[in-house]
């Protein structure tokens, strides 16, 4: 079965010099997460060990992102150079894996204009085919009018943007987060309940501001099976009655903009209740890699929950072509071509 992961993170070494550059009291301390065991060589390798990678785990093909914090907490001038390398060196490995690697845009959200002019200038750039972005560019939210250009050009563009976690603000972290050893504090603002907490209301403020209304072919992914956002949608969806310029009830828009991605969490109970509240048109398989690494043996264990073989290829690969424009080829193992020469992924716009 063919497999498309998407949310595969990367980095450069630029990027990670500024974050780790930042004076105190700006820089992000969730890099430290970065930090351990193989994980940065990995980080900084959409070459040969990569794909190597990708063959040891089953998978076909990954969408590369930069790992968070990406390029959005960094003063304006240096996010806009540092994500337009990080987008052309993106590109330079699609043009040497073209059947393997796709990309999620970088963006410099610090400066919105110059978020907008990346976002057209990789338009027809190899193999991008979403947005990687936050929350927050320092205290902008992304549902702020100054972003609105930008999620009117996905849209026009058909560039799916992927919410993903980020640290809470400081004054957050102090409020509710500290207390503990530094280490603990970390973890419990980051991946323990942080990260997603931010992720889940990073979506739910676009659904407020009425961002789907103006933009309603405008479509974003949430990690971590929705980010705590799809577990609580029915208490989620009373705030329709606080919100009467929305078009629709709150929860509608779950079904129409909002996709839900594994994240490396291939846990079968999960699969359960997120169907419960979500069509399975709407799941997307992500690794998470490197954070997560999982095998084959896994993945095939994880679909196989699913009763119907057509739900187990839109998970592992169909929903994932639809929303990102991949064409629906044979997996690797599947259909070689006797030369030995790859098919090609359909050109992107």
């Amino acid at each position: 079965m063919r497999v498309v992961a998407i949310e595969e993170h990367w980095s450069t070494p630029n990027i990670d010099q500024a974050l780790r550059s930042q004076p105190a009291g700006a820089r992000d301390e969730s890099v430290a997460l970065n930090d351990r065991g193989d994980i940065p060589a990995r980080l900084l390798d959409i070459g040969a060990g990569r794909v190597e990678a990708m063959d040891a785990a089953g998978v076909d093909v990954q969408i590369l992102s930069v790992a968070p914090p990406g390029t959005h907490g960094l003063p304006a001038r240096e996010a806009v150079a540092l994500s337009r390398e990080a987008n052309d060196r993106a590109s330079e490995a699609v043009r040497r894996h073209p059947t393997r690697l796709r990309v999620m845009t970088t963006l410099p959200m610090s400066d919105p204009d110059a978020a907008v002019a990346e976002l057209r200038r990789t338009a027809n750039a190899p193999g991008h085919v979403g947005i990687m972005s936050y929350g927050r560019s320092g205290e902008r939210p992304l549902d702020d009018p100054a972003n609105d250009e930008l999620l009117a050009a996905a849209a026009e563009l058909g560039r799916p943007v992927f919410l993903h976690p980020q640290i809470p603000p400081d004054a957050v972290r102090a409020a509710s987060y500290r207390g503990f050893d530094p280490t603990l504090d970390l973890a419990l603002a980051t991946f323990g309940w942080g990260w997603h907490i931010e992720a889940g209301l990073a979506a739910l403020r676009l659904i407020l501001r009425g961002a789907f209304d103006r933009h309603p072919d405008l479509q974003v992914v949430l990690g971590h099976w929705g980010e705590m956002l799809l577990f609580a949608l029915d208490r989620v969806d009373s705030l329709s009655h606080a919100a009467p310029r929305l078009e629709r009830r709150v929860a509608d828009y779950f079904a129409t903009n909002i996709h839900i991605a594994t994240s490396g969490m291939l846990t079968p109970r999960l699969l359960r209740h997120a169907l419960d509240y979500t069509s399975v048109d709407r799941i997307l398989l992500s690794g998470d890699y490197p954070f997560h690494r999982f095998d084959a043996a896994t993945l095939t264990d994880f679909l196989h929950t699913l009763p119907h073989p057509t739900d187990r290829h839109k998970i592992a690969h169909a929903n994932a072509e639809s929303l990102y424009g991949l064409a629906p080829l044979p997996s690797r193992a599947d259909n070689r071509p006797a030369t030995g020469t790859a098919h090609p992924l359909k050109e992107q716009r």
